[in-house]
């Protein structure tokens, strides 16, 4: 998602198919012009964000890049802690990896992640879209809105439970996991891409979040409201696996609950990562970030359980296969509020607020579905 664009407005959204060498000029003929956008040119709180219909253009610029009109996008606490300059060190060297624009600046800066739209151009390389293709892999039930709730938070899901944990749908049957933080964005779809393999799910949310996680499908709630929520967890039968959306001092005792000898795994998708980079460097950072995690998994590993960071990591077939489970209807789109173009500034208080139950979303293009 980028929070740019009303009517005509597109994007460069995903990078796919096979790298190819960069081109020195576009064949766009529709590249030349300005489109409005919501910029930061400063990090800082949500008043640095700017509204401006004069956002050059986006260019395909590699052969393996498409240009996507946007029509809805979802917004995530990643966004508004990039607002602030979280993981800048890192995501400037992943916009611009050789280094070609070493004068300019990366402001004005367009943030966002999360799209739903129809691709305007393609790249030379992209033969798996055409212009007129629906995405990120939108699944057919889903109207724009809806569908742009899902990318960010499915590929997370399943980076961390698939790609890290392990699980899937022939292996989870009957597989004890615990959910840290479950009526977020991650946790919502967490929870339902688990149910749907056969997984018993507990969850850690407020009471006044108990009724919409079950009904998503959670087996077992615990309310951390109520108190030291690790007191009621150790009461219970130990899990196979654990997803910590909340950080802090969760591993100091959440790793007890884990099964030990069984292969169980804790996995924590808040880690200290882009914060080591952005305050040493992107390659000190890197090297601390491997001292600390490598310490951590064998401190861990003697005790019988094994310790995880979990990341977002983008995948064409995650989405394909979360694209069948939504129309099959064992996932649903999760969206709290949505909001106008106009309101972005809005949508983003709303989001920093935290106690999410689900998904913001941005509705960009008019006209379209709802």
């Amino acid at each position: 998602m980028r929070m740019s664009g009303v009517r005509q407005a597109v994007l460069r959204l995903f990078r796919g198919g096979q790298a190819g060498r960069r081109r020195p000029l576009s064949t766009s003929s529709r590249c030349r012009g300005v489109m409005p956008a919501w910029v930061i040119d400063k990090y800082g709180t949500n008043e640095v964000l700017r509204f401006t219909e004069n956002i050059g253009f986006p260019a395909i610029m590699y052969p393996n890049e498409v240009i996507v009109k946007v029509c809805a996008a979802g917004l995530n606490p990643i966004d508004v802690a990039m607002r602030g300059g979280y993981g800048a060190a890192t995501l400037s060297v992943k916009r611009d990896p050789l280094n070609i624009n070493q004068l300019s600046s990366e402001f004005p800066l367009v943030l966002g992640r999360d799209v739903s739209g129809v691709i305007m151009e393609r790249g030379l390389d992209v033969n798996i879209f055409t212009e007129g293709d629906e995405v990120s892999r939108k699944p057919k039930s889903l109207s724009h809105r809806e569908a742009a709730s899902i990318p960010y938070v499915a590929t997370t899901a399943w980076s961390a439970l698939v790609n890290t944990g392990g699980l899937g749908k022939d292996n989870c049957a009957n597989k004890r996991i615990l959910i840290l933080g479950g009526s977020g964005g991650v946790g919502t779809f967490s929870i339902q891409m688990l149910k749907a393999w056969g997984a018993h799910v507990t969850v850690t949310c407020s009471q006044n979040a108990e009724g919409f996680v079950r009904e998503l499908g959670a087996d077992h709630v615990v309310d951390y409201t109520a108190g030291p929520v690790e007191e009621p967890l150790s009461c219970l039968d130990k899990f196979d696996l654990i997803l910590d959306n909340i950080g802090g001092d969760t591993e100091r005792w959440a790793l007890n609950l884990l099964k030990p000898w069984c292969g169980a795994k804790y996995v924590t998708l808040v880690t200290p990562f882009l914060q080591n980079t952005d305050r040493l460097g992107v390659a000190d950072g890197m090297m601390k970030t491997a001292a600390t995690v490598a310490t951590k998994v064998i401190k861990h590993l003697v005790r019988g359980v094994h310790y995880r960071w979990g990341f977002f990591a983008p995948s064409g077939l995650a989405l394909d296969e979360v694209c069948e489970m939504v129309d099959a209807g064992q996932i649903r789109a999760v969206v709290e509020e949505t909001f106008t173009f106009p309101q972005v500034p809005q949508a983003f208080e709303k989001v920093e607020k935290g106690h999410a139950r689900g998904k913001t979303v941005v509705q960009i293009s008019e006209g379209e579905d709802s």
